[in-house]
């Protein structure tokens, strides 16, 4: 009897981690963009094009609304490690989990000088 309960536990347990699992990569996968080739000549414009805003759309699911991290990387301090060229570079090509493209052209150039501030 008490093979069984441990047995059944350990069963819910992992029943459990898998639908943590699966909910989490659905919200990662559906928070990192949507993966769609953006219209308007390679170029993803949030009114204006202001950077803060642009990231706020795009990098913000991944990164943290504050750009604390989660699960992507803190980004509050990344021009004190990364150039602006460098974060460009990650921008239009992706690094590790980082999908490329989800910015592009001006707003991609927005984006990695304005994060290349944050010291």
């Amino acid at each position: 009897m008490e093979e069984e309960c441990a047995q059944e536990g350990g069963l819910r347990v992992k029943k459990w981690c898998a639908a943590l699992a699966v909910v989490l990569l659905a919200a990662g996968l559906a928070a990192c963009g949507n993966g769609s080739p953006s219209s308007g000549g390679g170029k993803n414009t949030a009114s204006g094009g202001d950077a803060e805003k642009l990231a706020d759309q795009k990098c913000s699911a991944c990164h943290g609304d504050q750009l604390q991290g989660n699960v992507g990387p803190n980004l509050q301090h990344i021009g004190s490690k990364f150039s602006e060229k460098q974060i460009l570079n990650v921008i239009e090509n992706g690094k590790g989990d980082m999908p490329k493209g989800l910015l592009k052209g001006d707003d991609a150039q927005k984006v990695a000088k304005w994060l290349s501030k944050k010291k």
